[in-house]
């Protein structure tokens, strides 16, 4: 099992941010790259909170491709308000390769008058490609950045 480190420089207090990281309606909008979608089905951001969630694509290698469809589900363990999400998540699903306790933790911090935005995604599984991870955790936050940068979310 491997171990992702991202992160990113967000034009937008901490507080604005930590809200969109834990809005249901905006994960659907960040969590997932460009030809996805995503469905929330439970979402509930407090301590011990659930969530679970369905990511679908089509195969792009024919044109009468069906879709398809990846579940996760997990919960909150850790909440500091403005500076810390820790999620613990797992994958629906009957490949070994893809089972597993996965931890991801959100890390903010003040930086340059906005936000220092990191992730580290712990227990990712051997079936999970490093650099796909990767490169997906690099268009995740840019989606948060976006979506923070022009005030969808409001502090409150």
């Amino acid at each position: 099992m491997a171990t992702t480190k991202t992160g990113i420089h967000i034009d937008a207090p901490r507080a604005t941010v930590y809200r969109l990281l834990l809005d249901g309606d905006s994960v659907s909008e960040w969590m997932v790259p460009e030809g996805m979608s995503t469905e929330v089905h439970r979402f509930e951001p407090e301590v011990g909170g659930s969530f679970s969630i369905t990511v679908t694509h089509t195969d792009e290698t024919g044109e009468n491709a069906e879709p398809q469809h990846d579940a996760y589900y997990g919960r909150f363990t850790r909440l500091i308000p403005d500076e810390q999400i820790v999620e613990a998540l797992e994958f629906v699903t009957d490949k070994p390769e893809m089972a597993g306790l996965q931890t991801i933790t959100f890390i903010l911090s003040d930086a340059d008058g906005g936000t220092q935005l990191d992730a580290l995604h712990e227990g990712v599984p051997d079936g999970l490609s490093e650099s796909d991870n990767e490169f997906a955790w690099g268009v995740a936050l840019g989606k948060v950045k976006a979506i923070a940068e022009r005030g969808k979310i409001e502090s409150r």
